[in-house]
């Protein structure tokens, strides 16, 4: 009796195995959303994660370089780099909640862990405005290095590096009594920072130089150097930590196609993975198995799957997508285009 239970049971398994769509242990999809600015086209994409399908086409914002979702998922900030402005919307609703006057330019914004304060960086006038983000106001600006472009917070909220596009330094601010406080010298236009997980490293993007570089934080000096692909702009790091993901997008007339994978440990890039035509953005959801990557040449979002190192759709944009996002929240559908009103600047 027991051989036949046994072997029904194996039966059993086997059967609902075969099924279309059934796997054990399979991991869950990603749910959220990812936000996508799209520079040319002076909208803004939002996917939903768990079909990887366009939720929603917000237009209204002249030039959105840059966006980031604030922590919890509630509202994402945009810089309009026609108007000099940062736009705080609100996620689930898609109304316009802040719209603050920056510097010149805005290239990127990022929001501080406890979400009090965001950075903008202004390309224009080599400045990064601090915004109360409850208000909706700039509470200073601080001196940055030659065209900051990307920027990005520690994990504590205690500093912030800022890339310096025509420069060959990356600027560090104390976050906590905001000032300026050095300067690293990391090799030829550094586009974009990425902190480890642990807040030890910085890795930081040449673009001159085909390169990615790994920055101790505490001693404030570079220790390590991976080359990578054809300009890279965009890096972000694993929730693990042991990998660094590079979009490589050259340039206009001799794009790059690919997104190079570094190991962390090494510093060597161990993978070149194909996506589109001039890769810029990326970015890794939470659980680290997925990431987004905008091709600002092909107007497309390639999804990779970062276990199998294979891009698993490729999702349409509007013209030029440029900064990318994720938010754990799952996007609102709208079914047609969504005109934000920027009338109210301030609070």
């Amino acid at each position: 009796m027991t051989t036949r239970v046994a072997s029904f049971f194996c039966f059993a398994l086997w059967l609902v195995l075969s099924l279309p769509g059934i796997s054990l242990g399979a991991a869950p999809p990603v749910t959220g959303s990812v936000w996508v600015a799209n520079e040319d086209g002076d909208s803004i994409t939002v996917i939903d994660a768990s079909t990887n399908t366009v939720a929603a086409t917000l237009t209204g914002i002249g030039g959105p370089h840059n966006l980031q979702v604030a922590p919890g998922g509630k509202g994402v900030w945009v810089v309009s780099g026609h108007g000099s402005l940062a736009v705080l919307i609100d996620a689930t609703t898609y109304a316009v909640r802040h719209v603050v006057p920056t510097g010149k330019h805005p290239a990127h914004v990022i929001l501080t862990p406890d979400g009090r304060h965001a950075y903008v960086s202004n390309a224009g006038d080599d400045s990064v405005s601090i915004i109360d983000t409850a208000k909706g106001a700039e509470l200073k600006k601080l001196k940055a290095g030659p065209y900051p472009h990307g920027l990005r917070p520690s994990p504590d909220g205690s500093s912030v590096y800022i890339a310096n596009l025509n420069s060959d330094t990356v600027t560090v601010l104390d976050a906590v009594n905001q000032v300026r406080v050095g300067e690293v010298p990391v090799g030829r236009k550094p586009a974009q920072v990425a902190f480890s997980p642990d807040g030890v490293f910085v890795y930081a993007s040449l673009n001159g130089e085909n390169a990615v570089v790994k920055i101790d934080a505490a001693k404030r000096v570079v220790v390590g150097k991976a080359q990578v692909g054809n300009g890279p702009v965009q890096v972000y790091v694993t929730p693990d930590n042991a990998f660094v993901l590079a979009a490589n997008q050259g340039s206009k007339s001799t794009p790059d196609t690919t997104v190079s994978i570094i190991d962390t440990k090494s510093m060597t890039t161990i993978d070149s993975i194909r996506s589109g035509r001039g890769p810029h953005g990326v970015v890794i959801e939470p659980s680290g198995r997925v990431a987004y990557i905008t091709n600002i040449y092909d107007n497309t979002v390639s999804v990779l799957d970062i276990a199998t190192r294979a891009v698993v759709a490729t999702i349409p944009t509007g013209q030029s997508p440029n900064g990318v996002s994720f938010s754990p929240l799952t996007a609102t559908v709208a079914p047609g285009p969504v005109a934000l009103e920027l009338k109210h600047i301030g609070h």
